[in-house]
């Protein structure tokens, strides 16, 4: 995914304190003739991530902060995932994924493209290749679970961003967050 995009041409940033609407129009008004710069991760209310070109991306942090933003925050990522610069990694998991065999999930799956439960091979298959340029919809993914009856959900990597905002997008629910074998051997212990 790196190549699709030479390193320092694209940017990635953290605004907080605007809901996802001001966000995208801050966005729109900040990508120039030329330029990209969308609101690229809904993460919760008032955490926004957007994507671009670098220069769009951070005349975007300063116009957000204008607007009222608290913060704009520069994300240190190797790529501008989930926007349109994007596109040549998509085609690429698109051709990847053209003869991968998907089979149809035991129990559906919520899409962060769609934020809706999804059972059907052909669509899963779409939506993953979707989502290297589309928008990631978590604060409505999370509340779709919230509605589907979900109320803890379990972090598997380092860190516990993910389980930090699912606390903040639905208070109903709670997050463990497993950051090492030990951890996920006594979690695996406690379904017993």
């Amino acid at each position: 995914m790196q190549r699709a995009v030479p390193v320092g041409v694209g940017a990635m940033a953290a605004i907080l304190g605007l809901d996802f609407e001001a966000v995208q129009k801050v966005a729109e008004e900040a990508a120039a003739q030329e330029e990209v710069c969308t609101a690229a991760n809904d993460n919760a209310d008032g955490q926004v991530v957007i994507s671009g070109h670098k220069a769009a991306v951070e005349r975007a942090i300063e116009m957000a902060k204008e607007k009222g933003a608290k913060r704009g925050i520069l994300l240190p990522v190797s790529a501008p995932f989930h926007c349109s610069l994007m596109q040549p990694a998509a085609d690429e998991m698109a051709d990847a994924l053209a003869d991968t065999n998907i089979s149809k999930p035991v129990i559906p799956i919520l899409s962060n493209v769609t934020a809706a439960p999804e059972s059907d091979p052909e669509n899963i298959r779409g939506y993953l290749v979707e989502q290297v340029t589309g928008r990631v919809r978590w604060r409505e993914t999370i509340l779709k679970m919230n509605e589907l009856g979900v109320d803890k959900v379990v972090e598997a990597g380092t860190g516990k961003v993910l389980t930090g905002m699912v606390r903040r997008i639905c208070r109903e629910m709670t997050g463990t967050s497993l950051q090492s074998p030990a951890d996920i051997e006594a979690f695996a212990a406690s379904l017993k």
